[in-house]
């Protein structure tokens, strides 16, 4: 199905016709970051120079007031008791403060993601290290922290330090993947890439006749440890203080 929805992603999600029990392959979501700022979307001219032209796409900024209502529905009607409870747990740390606000607001669509996605699926959630720590602690309810893979980090830009802008920190130059699997039978492809080539040549300087590059190294071991006692070919390990670094195989 190749199919693009428009509106609100938590109302798409609560719809089961729409979005049936694990009918997902794979969620890949890149929520507001609560920046506390507001973000416009830019125009280009024709000449690709950035136009005057913008309009405002939405404000990362969250208030308790906007989302009291949200959280008191999820807390009432979320069938994940222990999310319930981290929520609950949460508010009574955050109280009504603008991160609050921001993890009501992200709660219930995470917990509806969890439902749709198939148990052979993964999630990655792009976020910052704004509210990173929080979205892991309620990832690690919702999918369970057995299932976190990795927090895989983006470096999206050369060191700095803001100091123009009269910031007194290091400089932010990353975000944040968080990559839960459903289940233990999730889907896992690696990737592989070329060695460097000077690291192939430094490495493996040796080459044989049919041109396949090899090294050569010491099988023995430094210290006794294991099955690794035995005679192999000329050698004897037997009565001897050498012992072999892996054990003899068949």
């Amino acid at each position: 199905m190749n199919r693009l929805y428009f509106g609100d992603n938590l109302q798409w999600l609560s719809d089961r016709k729409e979005f049936p029990d694990e009918s997902v392959d794979l969620v890949y979501l890149d929520p507001p970051f609560n920046s506390n700022a507001d973000y416009n979307v830019l125009f280009r001219e024709p000449s690709g120079q950035v136009s005057q032209a913008q309009f405002h796409a939405f404000t990362d900024t969250w208030s308790w007031a906007d989302a009291a209502e949200t959280y008191h529905q999820f807390i009432d009607n979320c069938p994940n008791v222990a999310v319930v409870e981290l929520m609950e747990a949460l508010h009574s740390f955050l109280k009504h403060s603008p991160m609050m606000a921001y993890l009501a607001m992200m709660a219930p669509p995470l917990v509806e993601l969890h439902r749709v996605l198939k148990s052979t699926g993964s999630l990655y959630l792009h976020c910052d290290p704004t509210a990173s720590h929080y979205l892991r602690i309620a990832l690690d309810e919702i999918f369970d922290a057995k299932n976190f893979r990795n927090e895989i980090v983006w470096k999206r830009s050369s060191s700095h330090a803001d100091i123009k802008q009269g910031m007194r920190r290091c400089g932010r130059i990353h975000d944040v993947l968080l990559l839960y699997a459903k289940s233990d039978t999730a889907i896992w492809n690696p990737v592989f890439t070329p060695y460097d080539e000077d690291y192939v040549e430094s490495m493996y300087r040796f080459v044989d006749d049919q041109g396949r590059r090899y090294r050569e190294g010491d099988l023995t071991a430094a210290r006794p440890g294991g099955d690794v006692s035995f005679e192999w070919r000329v050698k004897r390990r037997i009565n001897s203080n050498e012992r072999w670094v892996s054990s003899k195989w068949e």
